[in-house]
């Protein structure tokens, strides 16, 4: 009888690996795709625009500082597969003004085409304790994490809907799947964008249109490097329990997941994990996908929970280790 069971299980699970891709969404094709980048002028951002480039895309690239884009377009078309391929490069602050952002976005269309996909990868950050963090900086990380994505999918969404296909890619990060010491301000901005992902994503697949959120880890970018210097201890001995990822894989798992239309992007084991974990009632784009979050997240909250402990300890470490010195510092 377990054997007849575990027959059907099996059975089962094949019937549904063979049916997932027929429910899946149809990859899309970069070769002659307008991909546009916020944020495209270093790190991730970068990456996704020359990974995208090597695969026969044509780049808008957008970032505030027009020295970057310019040499960013250089070092880009280095990679091109044809003669016919165009990098365009605007400098704007996409979490400024909305009109201005939609007016350089229909510039970038009139030259290159519909925008088949675009990629939501301006971003910054602040760290340090809640209550030593500037109150303006909580409004600014807000300001570009946040509407720095809903500025620039608000304005292509309609002539992705006209012609029913298109792509959005939101580049949270797994700071924006685990509130962690360090990043009030920072991770309720990236927590925000699977919000703003998920009810979009159920307004605009009938439309055939498919949003991926990529959860990016801990990835050596200047953006990283600049962070770096101003956090908290206990910020850096959490952060120090995973290793750090370069740009170019991070970048290479993102564009392979928004061709696939893939809800979640993670990285590594850590990331897969992670995304299992917080997967919630987030869509999912194959019946396999689902399985796997079933099967796996028992066992992954076992495992999480060790996880929190050990942040747990490093946090008290930290503070016996704050107070013990200052102690000292009286008694002298």
């Amino acid at each position: 009888m377990l054997l007849l069971a575990v027959a059907f299980i099996v059975t089962f699970v094949l019937l549904l690996y063979m049916v997932s891709p027929l429910i899946s969404p149809k990859p899309l094709k970069l070769s002659g795709a307008h991909v546009v980048v916020t944020g495209g002028s270093s790190g991730i951002g970068k990456c996704i625009a020359i990974e995208c480039y090597k695969q026969g895309a044509f780049i808008t690239l957008i970032a505030r500082d027009e020295n970057k884009l310019l040499q960013t377009k250089k070092e880009i078309e280095k990679y091109c597969v044809n003669d016919k391929q165009v990098v365009l490069c605007i400098s704007v602050d996409v979490s400024k003004d909305y009109e201005q952002v939609e007016n350089v976005l229909k510039q970038a269309q009139e030259k290159l085409g519909p925008v088949d996909m675009l990629v939501n990868c301006a971003g910054t950050s602040v760290t340090g304790k809640f209550e030593d963090i500037e109150v303006n900086s909580f409004e600014r990380l807000m300001a570009v994490n946040y509407l720095g994505s809903v500025y620039p999918s608000r304005a292509v969404i309609a002539t992705m809907k006209e012609r029913r296909m298109g792509r959005i890619v939101f580049v949270s990060s797994q700071a924006g799947q685990l509130g962690l010491f360090g990043y009030t301000a920072y991770s309720p901005t990236k927590f925000a964008l699977r919000g703003l992902a998920e009810a979009l994503q159920m307004e605009v697949k009938p439309y055939n249109i498919y949003l991926t959120v990529a959860y990016p880890p801990d990835t050596d970018t200047p953006g990283f490097a600049e962070e770096s210097k101003t956090k908290p201890l206990e910020t850096k001995l959490i952060s120090e329990t995973s290793s750090v990822c370069q740009a170019e894989q991070v970048a290479r798992v993102i564009v392979k997941d928004a061709i696939q239309g893939n809800f979640n992007s993670s990285v590594g084991s850590d990331g897969y994990m992670l995304s299992i974990l917080t997967s919630g009632m987030s869509p999912v784009t194959s019946i396999t996908e689902g399985l796997q979050q079933v099967a796996c997240m028992g066992i992954f909250r076992i495992i999480g929970l060790f996880y929190l402990g050990s942040f747990d300890s490093i946090v008290r470490r930290c503070m016996m280790q704050r107070e013990k010195s200052e102690s000292a510092d009286k008694t002298e």
